[in-house]
């Protein structure tokens, strides 16, 4: 092979070798079903990012494909995973202080969700996140209610002595207050435990309960209404130094790909909450509401149990439980 040749080779794989370099593939992790607002604004962001044309591609693992639902943030935080939706308090093992954004009572509707997403509060939990190289892209919380399996649960007494499903460290301090026995897994675990016997009750978020179908499984469901005690921070995070690493173009596409689907991401979960009811009362199952003396008498519950171990567990606890109740 003449020389020629050679360096017209070797330009050519030069060449290749910088296309492909260019072309950025991420890949995102979730637990949740294609038909979960979740993924859904996965999807949002995947398809806006490809639609900009700026070599980057976001190759989405749902249903728990690639990572279990509580070990996705671990991986995320040491680059061997570039994105994720999860709810943040799942790494509440690797930093306390996420335990915050799931705690009863906290949240009292989607707009204060999203004027604490856009508080001093969300900053300093911001800055923890960066401390693992993670950043947040899509902000968003999600409300919840309560399902049993044979009664209504609306206030304390229901759940005394029954086997209960929390979603996060904090909702399971109040639960166990009051009386209930708990049974730590993901949502996408609440079916079968509740189909084997193992569970009598759950709280989750309105959109797990339907896209999970645990409508076939209980006799009553409690959603989020006017009062709603369980809203759960769950956001779209990317490994800082995966972000970092994009260049302007693919930073920007990301960016304002996200900042579209956190607006859809809001206006959805105001939706879902009344969308599940239906799905719920649809199915034959009886419809609670919880009421504002309800509420209350969780709240009290929770000040006793879920703040006072918060505090005490958490170095700056009491400050940002502090800038979290100082959000109108």
């Amino acid at each position: 092979m003449n020389r020629f040749l050679k360096a017209a080779i070797a330009g050519l794989a030069m060449t290749a070798a910088g296309s492909m370099a260019s072309a950025t593939e991420l890949r995102l992790s979730h637990q949740w079903s294609n038909n979960d607002i979740r993924h859904k604004v996965a999807q949002m962001v995947a398809d806006d990012v490809a639609a900009a044309d700026v070599d980057l591609s976001i190759r989405i693992f749902g249903s728990k494909s690639l990572f279990k639902p509580r070990e996705q943030y671990k991986p995320l935080s040491r680059g061997q995973l570039d994105m994720t939706v999860l709810p943040l308090s799942y790494a509440g093992g690797q930093q306390p202080a996420y335990n915050l954004t799931l705690m009863p009572g906290l949240v009292k509707n989607h707009d204060h969700a999203a004027r604490l997403s856009d508080s001093p509060f969300m900053e300093a939990l911001e800055a923890k996140m960066a401390e693992d190289d993670v950043m947040v892209l899509v902000h968003g919380y999600l409300a919840g209610g309560f399902a049993g399996k044979d009664k209504c649960i609306t206030a304390p007494e229901d759940v005394a002595g029954l086997q209960t499903r929390a979603a996060g460290k904090s909702f399971e301090q109040m639960l166990a207050g009051a009386g209930a026995s708990i049974a730590s897994m993901a949502s996408s675990e609440i079916y079968n435990a509740m189909q084997t016997g193992v569970l009598q009750a759950a709280n989750t978020s309105s959109s797990s309960f339907v896209s999970y179908r645990i409508y076939e499984q209980v006799s009553c469901y409690t959603p989020a209404g006017d009062v709603a005690l369980w809203f759960m921070y769950q956001p779209m995070l990317i490994n800082k130094t995966a972000f970092e690493g994009l260049n302007d173009a693919q930073q920007a596409a990301l960016l304002a790909a996200s900042e579209k689907a956190q607006a859809f991401y809001l206006e959805e979960a105001k939706k879902e909450d009344a969308a599940s009811a239906k799905v719920f009362a649809d199915a034959g199952v009886e419809i609670a509401e919880m009421s504002s003396a309800d509420f209350e008498a969780w709240r009290e519950l929770a000040k006793e149990t879920s703040y006072k171990q918060f505090v005490e567990d958490v170095n700056d606890g009491q400050a940002l439980l502090d800038l979290a109740l100082a959000v109108e």
